[in-house]
């Protein structure tokens, strides 16, 4: 009779050593979907297209630092509940980990509008990889959430603001730019940028 031998299944706690192993050799994946495509501020060992599924871009955040103020609040990106979203992957080696986590804190984290999550994405490069990566989803429960505003809406905020990072306009055009050269279309952003006039 052959000898039957029960599957051996890895205990969560192994599992979670074996993903810690393979970031501390691969280093960490950072997912952008907007000013981060074509601003990223750090240093990567690679970077490839990549999708995330489960979560959208949208303008759905109100900035009061670094594209408006909290007296003409203009608006930013972030990631919303549901569909799929077509970005950027930024692989990030091990031993920069602390200092670029750090930059991306304050950076991003400047008032707590986001939440962070570790998200399975599909790296685009043809060699079906996924890999766990940082991701900003917007927090709804922050009173900068802006949540689902009309496009004429949208428009008159980021026609209209300025932060110290600049005009709200420039974040908005540039991130069409790089979109484009990536190849994706995002209606809304698109019509915005027609319009601004």
């Amino acid at each position: 009779m052959p000898d039957q031998t029960t599957p051996r299944h890895d205990s969560p706690e192994a599992n979670a050593t074996k993903a810690d192993a393979t970031e501390q050799k691969e280093g960490h994946w950072v997912f952008a979907y907007g000013s981060l495509i074509w601003n990223p501020g750090f240093a990567f060992v690679e970077r490839c297209e990549a999708r995330l599924i489960g979560a959208h871009r949208a303008l759905c955040v109100y900035s009061y630092h670094h594209r408006g103020t909290p007296e003409a609040p203009g608006l930013v990106l972030g990631l919303e509940q549901g569909g799929s979203c077509h970005g950027v992957a930024y692989r990030v080696a091990a031993e920069n980990w602390t200092e670029i986590y750090a930059y991306l804190t304050e950076r991003e984290q400047i008032s707590g509008v986001y939440v962070e999550n570790s998200l399975e994405v599909e790296l685009l490069d043809g060699s079906q990889r996924q890999a766990p990566a940082l991701a900003y989803l917007a927090n709804r429960t922050h009173e900068q959430y802006a949540g689902s505003l009309t496009r004429a809406e949208q428009l008159h905020l980021v026609r209209r603001s300025h932060g110290r990072a600049g005009p709200n306009a420039d974040y908005v055009s540039s991130t069409v730019e790089a979109l484009h050269k990536l190849g994706i279309d995002d209606d809304d952003l698109n019509w915005i940028v027609r319009n601004l006039g």
